[in-house]
């Protein structure tokens, strides 16, 4: 049985929430830490841009008058507007039985994970196979997204990639891994309720016809768990379906545990020195 730490931490920042996943990854690395999986939520809402996606796509005044954050992630692949969710990020060494074996290998492995868990939530979930596109994912050396930005289509779950989960064809699940030398770093995004379309306010488009005509497209194309089930998930019980997930498909014992001090620390210098700085999140 492969021993992970489990982590619940509270509603937090952008910021915040992508320093404490790379902090962790560098106490991985180090040895200081478990493999782990942390399950959390963003409060206020915060709109995240993959690694290489341009600030260009965001239209700051829209984002400023929804009282919104703006955040880049390490991972590739396109805008994501978190609020109403579930977000979960699995941390560990390349060397790690779950994430060896290279980027789609893993990301399959942790899929079936998240097709568990979502199957005890009842909801008729699949994984789409080879849908042509890459997921987001970023290495040491290179740099991929599923699909180009673009005014026509910045946002990540309009499109599922290779072995997203997915209901009727609708993405559910958006994921994306960056494997560096410190480590794994997946993570990925379950909304639970509310309106998808929300992101098209916090994104430039040429004009309001191609505002409404991506919102339709998203609602085409990607759904929430009451949208599926027709009711309200609440958020710790889909965490506790992610930890069943885990555990069945992956074979994972779980120890509940907390941040270290050390863990802590380096993501508020995280914070400061990256993810809040402009120099980061406003690059072109």
């Amino acid at each position: 049985m492969n021993t992970w730490r489990l982590l619940y931490t509270p509603p937090s920042t952008g910021a915040w929430n992508m320093a404490v996943d790379e902090s962790i990854l560098e106490h991985i690395y180090r040895g200081e830490s478990m493999p782990t999986l942390r399950l959390y939520s963003w409060n206020p809402p915060c709109l995240s841009l993959g690694h290489a996606q341009s600030f260009a796509d965001v239209d700051m005044e829209r984002v400023n008058a929804h009282g919104w954050e703006v955040v880049r992630r390490v991972t590739g692949g396109r805008a994501i507007l978190h609020t109403d969710e579930l977000t979960y990020s699995v941390t560990g060494s390349a060397e790690e039985p779950v994430l060896a074996g290279g980027v789609l290998e893993s990301y399959n492995r942790l899929a079936q994970a998240l097709m568990f868990a979502m199957r005890e939530l009842g909801l008729p979930v699949e994984i789409k196979e080879d849908a042509g596109l890459t997921f987001g994912v970023t290495s040491q050396n290179q740099s991929s997204h599923a699909g180009s930005v673009t005014y026509q289509n910045p946002v990540c779950f309009e499109v599922p990639s290779t072995y997203e989960i997915t209901v009727d064809g609708k993405k559910l699940i958006g994921s994306a891994q960056a494997r560096k030398k410190e480590g794994v770093l997946q993570h990925g995004s379950l909304p639970l309720t509310g309106d998808l379309t929300r992101i098209c306010e916090a994104l430039i488009f040429k004009d309001e016809s191609a505002r409404e005509n991506a919102a339709q497209r998203l609602l085409a194309r990607a759904t929430t768990v009451e949208s599926v089930i027709g009711v309200e998930t609440d958020w710790e019980t889909a965490a506790q379906s992610f930890v069943k997930g885990f555990e069945a498909q992956l074979g994972i014992h779980f120890q509940r545990g907390e941040l270290s001090q050390s863990e802590s620390e380096r993501a508020e210098e995280l914070v400061k020195e990256k993810y809040a700085n402009p120099a980061w999140t406003e690059r072109s």
